[in-house]
């Protein structure tokens, strides 16, 4: 998925952490809901602003992040 339209970093909102197009939620609330038990159906209910395909993007650029990490042997 090409989550670059969707997740935007902007230096002086929410401390330049990733956010869900522009608005003030940001990329890691979206996984702390969904980490804390929350569906992809409540957060749609409890956001109105925010799409399925902004969840997913969410997602993909949290697995994305993952896939960059990378421990260097001391």
């Amino acid at each position: 998925m090409n989550y670059h339209d969707i997740i935007t970093i902007e230096p002086g909102k929410r401390s330049g952490k990733p956010c869900i197009r522009g608005m003030r939620i940001t990329v890691y609330d979206i996984l702390e809901y969904l980490a804390g038990g929350m569906t992809e159906a409540e957060i749609l209910e409890d956001f109105s602003e925010l799409t399925a395909e902004d969840i997913k993007a969410c997602l993909a650029f949290a697995a994305d992040r993952e896939n960059k990490l990378f421990v260097v042997s001391l």
